[in-house]
């Protein structure tokens, strides 16, 4: 009898090794997109989001309902996910959106953590993510299934699958209206390593943050081109295409300066990079 168990239990599992790769084929099959599906308990995260904003944030923005603008932003979870356009979103921008303090806007292409790290949950200064539309979508991902009713936890599309999309009309309707709202001082964060190039001619920050930049609100504007600590330091103020965007922002009549490895994001950088010769403290590199 324990050999014929034994037997049985040597048999069985190619026929188990089969099952497995046929349910991995189907799971494959079912991931249609190129992207994330939709980020499960999707609305209780976007709730709390709101609720945690409103709360400890900004209290001064307390008559806000997050449920109302909840309910405007998971009308698009109904569309096709490769129909929906930015102004699907004018409602949930329009219940959101709130003034941005003066001399505290940062954009940013290909900074994200910095970006993040540097702003300080609004302390220094307040990115699209750090606005109240920004934060309850940051890092999340929606859409609705192809050809049915729900959403789809397997995967969505991203602008490889179709431009729009319900994740990349979210943001660039933010963008335009983050922009829109932005005055004084703005603070651009670049990437002087990045191998693409600073300045992205086309992305979210040249074709939906830029074009919006009101010319009556925005006395000034400040590039900032950062440098991995250690390099490489592929584009600096006034060449490639950090140079196109200074022409462009020349070309629109607004004033500007160009700063690179500006000194207090560097020195956040360099907290973890201390031994690093190119945070060495001293008049050289400062």
């Amino acid at each position: 009898m324990a050999a014929q168990r034994c037997a049985r239990s040597r048999l069985s599992l190619p026929a188990l090794l089969l099952l497995l790769l046929a349910l991995g084929s189907a799971g494959a099959a079912g991931a249609q997109w190129s992207g994330q599906g939709t980020t499960p308990h999707l609305q209780r995260i976007f709730l709390g989001r709101c609720a945690e904003y409103l709360a400890l944030l900004s209290p001064q923005l307390r008559d806000k309902n997050c449920t109302a603008i909840w309910e405007a932003f998971q009308a698009v979870l109904d569309k096709d996910p490769c129909s929906v356009f930015p102004s699907d979103y004018d409602l949930f921008i329009n219940l959101s959106r709130h003034s941005i303090p003066r001399d505290k806007s940062l954009f940013w292409e290909n900074n994200q953590h910095l970006v993040t790290s540097y702003a300080e949950n609004t302390h220094r200064l307040t990115p699209v993510r750090d606005v109240l539309y920004g934060r309850t979508g940051d890092l999340l991902s929606w859409c609705r299934q192809k050809n049915a009713s729900g959403l789809d936890y397997e995967s969505c599309p991203t602008s490889e699958d179709c431009e729009d999309n319900a994740v990349d009309s979210f943001w660039k309707r933010a963008s335009m209206q983050y922009s829109k709202d932005s005055s004084g001082v703005i603070h651009i964060m670049l990437n002087g390593s990045e191998p693409s190039g600073a300045y992205p001619v086309k992305g979210f920050f040249a074709d939906f943050e830029v074009p919006y930049f009101q010319k009556d609100k925005i006395t000034r504007i400040e590039i900032w081109v950062m440098h991995e600590i250690g390099g490489p330091n592929l584009e600096s103020c006034g060449e490639g295409s950090v140079k196109i965007l200074e022409e462009r922002l020349k070309e629109m009549g607004f004033q500007y300066s160009c700063i690179n490895d500006y000194l207090p994001v560097k020195l956040l950088k360099c907290v973890d990079h201390s031994a690093h010769p190119d945070c060495a403290l001293n008049s050289t590199n400062a």
